[in-house]
């Protein structure tokens, strides 16, 4: 199976990258600089140079005709079954203006390319490419935290913000292109093994709502998780179950619960349930 991965110059998209190789599946994988290309083929080690591997480079807010590095991707979606898109804004702390040492930190957007350009923007380039090209299934990796306009993330890199908005924007455009989509928004990434832990789903951010019978909370799940379930849900592992759902995705501490062993068996736990779009909609 070909799968393109998208933003996998980054921490989740490089062990996308590699979950997609050892499964023994084509990769295809565009990064935004030569640099992070090289980066992920030393990441990657010999099976970057392996047939069923190909590192593009493609800047998604800047790509917008038909030459160059779009027409590349374009060439590479042909004969794809599925897209994973892992892009995302970078927000980086900025040096404070003259007089305004010691005050609180102040954050930008690395390579000054913004929510909007980026988490807006550039997804709404790859959803149009896939239709376009004629994949089948998208499987986009979002946030948590999108019911809240309020939400803490918004407020960074002001008044270029709203990042979780933004992302919102582009999954309800992912969801009316008409393509099949699974959509996942993790809660905070862990860099710690994983098949360690007992994952949960839920909806709506329902899983870091303060308990009201004051019980814990869950908000964090390993990083390689999340780029299993990616895996398993581009591969068509995962069957009809995950198709044309949106969920939220934690875990308990290690220790804590059992571990999921059983892919199908954790979506059979939100019984159907999806998230809601008429929640904080942006469209």
């Amino acid at each position: 199976m070909k799968i393109v991965v998208t933003g996998a110059g980054g921490k989740t998209g490089r062990l996308i990258c590699k979950k997609t190789l050892e499964s023994g599946h084509e990769l295809i994988a565009t990064v935004r600089t030569e640099e992070s290309r090289s980066s992920l083929a030393e990441y990657l080690g010999p099976a970057a140079s392996s047939p069923s591997c190909s590192l593009l480079v493609w800047d998604i807010t800047c790509s917008t005709s038909e030459a160059g590095p779009l027409q590349a991707v374009r060439q590479a979606l042909q004969g794809a079954q599925a897209l994973v898109i892992c892009t995302s804004a970078v927000p980086e702390r900025k040096a404070p203006a003259p007089g305004h040492e010691g005050g609180p930190p102040v954050f930008g957007w690395k390579g000054d390319q913004n929510p909007e350009q980026v988490d807006w923007l550039g997804q709404k380039l790859q959803v149009d490419e896939a239709l376009g090209a004629g994949v089948r299934h998208v499987v986009l990796v979002s946030s948590m935290g999108g019911t809240s306009p309020e939400h803490r993330f918004n407020k960074i890199g002001a008044p270029h913000g709203g990042i979780l908005n933004w992302k919102r924007k582009a999954e309800q455009y992912l969801i009316a292109s008409g393509l099949q989509y699974t959509i996942i928004h993790p809660g905070g990434l862990l860099d710690t093994p994983g098949g360690e832990r007992q994952l949960l789903l839920g909806v709506d951010d329902a899983l870091s709502a303060p308990s009201t019978t004051g019980g814990p909370t869950y908000n964090t799940v390993p990083r390689e998780d999340v780029a299993t379930l990616c895996v398993l849900a581009a591969s068509g592992a995962l069957g009809q179950e995950a198709l044309n759902r949106s969920f939220d995705i934690t875990s308990k501490p290690p220790g804590e619960g059992e571990v999921t062993q059983d892919w199908s068996k954790l979506l059979e736990t939100l019984a159907g349930a999806n998230c809601n779009y008429s929640l904080n909609s942006q469209m």
